[in-house]
């Protein structure tokens, strides 16, 4: 086999790994960020599960400018 195929199906399978780290760092900063922003806002999983019955488009004329 030719040296250039070798080292580019080498490159291919660490470019993969790398991805797959990556991933997987990136999800664990969006669990962590997401939980930080539920202890701020006060609602946990068990309120989360409460909100989904809530009819389409309510809260969404909230004013916060004051």
């Amino acid at each position: 086999m030719d040296m250039s195929l070798i080292t580019a199906a080498l490159g291919l399978q660490a470019s993969q790994t790398q991805m797959q780290i990556a991933t997987t760092v990136m999800k664990s900063n969006l669990d962590a960020q997401r939980s930080v922003v539920d202890a701020l806002l006060g609602t946990g999983q068990q309120s989360q599960s409460s909100l989904a019955n809530v009819a389409a488009g309510v809260g969404g004329n909230l004013d916060i400018t004051a």
